[in-house]
């Protein structure tokens, strides 16, 4: 059986059953939300704030020793939406500590230690939560923990709707975390965000997709988003020359002396949305890095009347 003729057989049910899954959900708030009379401003982040890791631990870099300094760069964007990667549930308690107005969404990944990988965070002040929900990348998209293709380990997917209390306007948004390993998978489970995607289309919601995709601009799972509907906003705002690493290993600036890499960091949209302003954070202190991302933020301009 082929990896396409497997997964189209999976599709339908999966596009199906998109819109039933719907999940509970587990502030500072940011950017300038007037916009005009008929649009509104949020902005987002996109954090991979690295899972604690004992050779982290060792070498000064673990979560005990940089969680303030984490929390500061987070707190001093002043983001509406804020969306991690590789967040423990201790992690994510610790953020919206720092953020007591935010509330957060998220499956969890059901092996070893509770991870909610893609964490969701969310101004409850200024936004309503509609639904949330997710999916896994493989070939049983709604088995817990599943898994497919070369994909080292599960990934998954969530998405949060949105509804501004002010105005009414909604989005959508979705945050993800690519295999670091498997090429075959980075290119299914783009192929799957833009399927999911898509069965919000007709409903006309713009949607925000953040997540660390381990994938280069040239890297053919960003060119399969692009194709799909997906627009980058960095490259939307500042042109399309890569500009440089967002994986520094927690050497920050120092990494350029190994050659570096590419941006593997990304926020997209989808829809009518509109960015304003789009930035690598490279934020440091002392010689210390919040993670070994750089975080990425998007300022958003969407309309009011978004249904």
């Amino acid at each position: 059986m082929s990896t396409s003729s497997a997964f189209n057989r999976t599709s339908l049910l999966f596009a199906a059953s998109l819109l039933a899954v719907v999940f509970s959900s587990s502030q500072v708030a940011g950017a300038d939300a007037v916009g005009s009379a008929s649009s509104v401003r949020l902005k987002i982040l996109s954090c991979n704030v690295r899972v604690p890791q004992p050779e982290d631990e060792q070498a000064g870099d673990g979560w005990e020793a940089r969680r303030q300094l984490c929390g500061d760069v987070i707190v001093a964007q002043r983001a509406d939406v804020v969306c991690l990667q590789e967040a423990r549930g201790y992690q994510v308690d610790e953020l919206k500590r720092r953020l007591p107005d935010f509330d957060s969404t998220g499956m969890s990944l059901p092996v070893r230690e509770v991870v909610q990988n893609n964490a969701i965070m969310y101004s409850r002040k200024r936004f309503e939560l509609i639904s949330s929900g997710g999916f896994w990348f493989s070939e049983q998209p709604h088995v817990a923990g599943s898994f497919g293709w070369d994909t080292k380990s599960p990934r998954h997917a969530n998405w949060a709707r949105l509804r501004d209390r002010d105005n009414s306007a909604e989005f959508i948004v979705w945050n993800t975390h690519f295999d670091h390993i498997g090429q075959q998978a980075r290119e299914e489970q783009a192929r799957m965000v833009i399927e999911a995607s898509a069965a919000f289309d007709p409903v006309g919601i713009p949607q925000v997709l953040t997540g660390d995709m381990n994938a280069k601009a040239s890297n053919r799972a960003i060119e399969v988003l692009k194709e799909g509907g997906w627009h980058d906003t960095y490259a939307a705002l500042h042109g399309p020359r890569d500009p440089g690493f967002t994986f520094h290993g927690f050497k920050g600036e120092a990494r350029k002396a190994k050659g570096g890499g590419g941006k593997i960091d990304w926020i997209f949209t989808r829809g009518d949305i509109k960015p304003l302003n789009a930035e690598i954070i490279r934020d440091g202190r002392d010689g210390r890095y919040p993670s070994d991302h750089y975080f990425l933020s998007a300022t958003l301009e969407l309309p009011i009347n978004a249904k």
